[in-house]
């Protein structure tokens, strides 16, 4: 078996049912033209994943079971990268599916722009039991990016991406620790990639599915969510000691909060049917006001994470 260019990673933490159907659709991979790998990384302090990898039906495709204990998201990816053999990375979540020829589009959109980082779509998939909030619910779960393949000056999360390995800051442990429990360490991660002259790309045709756990279909989960997603502006700009940043970021959120907050009272008043939308502005506004102290939310390391 020859060693592998591409290292697809899926960290995972008690979730065997996603786990499997993400790992099958990565060994039901078409096209690729280059050796490829599966490192699964268990982030639970019991090998819990260890009966699904096993499970697996191998065949050209060398699958491999890693172990990490200490929770949390940068831990577990980082332990993936410092397992995988391949030169190129490419991250998908256990929550996600992807159609057959995933890596392949990923990797020929690399080559046609010579990326650093290639991005691919995400489709939400909710059931109909989300009830009146479903369209919403189902674009939260979504990545939406430029109709046409091509450069991009902006990143998105790590779901779905590829990255050069030379171009991380660190080949085994680029993911901040500090962001274990409260995520945005991919954020973090293409930010410095980003001021270090790394370039990115959009792969429209290399799409996933995501099916999110039923504990996460709910608008509490997802306004909850938006909010933190709002605190990542002013977080990134406090950790890299920009004071001014932050209090621009504070200024940016509180006239967000503002407008959109008054949107969406009078949305939910007239029931009209962006309502929940609406709210996730407001409050995506207000994360970047409240993102300190007791205002953090801890959603990694633990179960359901």
């Amino acid at each position: 078996m020859s060693p592998p260019v591409v290292s697809v990673i899926i960290p995972t933490q008690r979730r065997p049912v996603g786990l499997g159907v993400a790992s099958r659709s990565v060994l039901a991979q078409v096209g690729v033209p280059v050796a490829f790998e599966l490192v699964v990384v268990d982030n639970d302090a019991v090998p819990s994943a260890l009966a699904t990898v096993q499970g697996l039906e191998l065949g050209r495709i060398a699958v491999r079971h890693v172990h990490e204990p200490r929770p949390g998201v940068a831990h577990a990816r980082n332990a993936g990268l410092a397992a995988a053999r391949g030169e190129w990375i490419a991250f998908l979540d256990d929550d996600e599916e992807a159609p057959s020829g995933w890596l392949a589009a990923l990797l020929a959109t690399q080559a046609r722009h010579d990326a650093d980082v290639v991005f691919g779509p995400v489709r939400g998939r909710v059931p109909e039991t989300a009830g009146v909030h479903r369209a919403y619910l189902a674009g939260f779960f979504s990545r939406v990016g430029p109709e046409a393949e091509g450069p991009l000056d902006d990143y998105y999360g790590c779901g779905n991406s590829l990255i050069r390995r030379q171009a991380l800051p660190h080949p085994t442990s680029p993911f901040a620790l500090e962001r274990n429990e409260i995520g945005g360490e991919d954020d973090l991660l293409f930010a410095q990639m980003k001021s270090r002259g790394a370039t990115f790309a959009w792969a429209p045709e290399a799409w996933v599915w995501e099916d999110p756990i039923p504990a996460r279909v709910t608008l509490r989960y997802a306004l909850k969510r938006a909010f933190i997603y709002g605190q990542g502006p002013s977080e990134h700009c406090a950790s890299a000691g920009d004071r001014l940043g932050v209090a621009r970021w504070m200024a940016i959120g509180a006239g967000q909060a503002v407008v959109f907050g008054a949107i969406a009272a009078a949305a939910w008043l007239l029931r009209r049917p962006d309502r929940a939308k609406r709210l996730d502005q407001a409050l995506r506004g207000l994360g970047k006001v409240l993102w300190f102290g007791p205002f953090k939310h801890k959603l990694y390391g633990h179960s359901g994470g």
